[in-house]
């Protein structure tokens, strides 16, 4: 069996890069509402209320369940929170 090495964990992971790429995207946001959520000290249902989610929604945020969010959702979260996404797109 060869070694192989890939540039994220994503890239070993997901089947197809434009799936790697979504994981990662995903992934950071998550991360970033996370952090955002533990500054501002909210408890998951002062979160849940800022969001526009429910509390188990929160909860699935906090515990980092990746696969039960969109980036539509994921964005809509952060926008929510008060916080701005911004995007740059380059070569591979």
């Amino acid at each position: 069996m060869a070694d192989e090495t890939f540039d994220s964990v994503w890239d070993a992971i997901e089947d197809t890069p434009p799936e790697a790429e979504n994981m990662r995207l995903r992934s950071r946001l998550m991360i970033a509402l996370t952090e955002h959520i533990e500054r501002s000290e909210w408890t998951q249902v002062a979160a849940a209320e800022r969001l526009g989610v429910t509390q188990p929604r929160v909860s699935d945020l906090m515990r980092g369940k990746i696969g039960l969010f969109s980036l539509d959702a994921l964005v809509n979260m952060v926008v929510a929170a008060g916080m701005h996404v911004e995007m740059s797109v380059r070569a591979a």
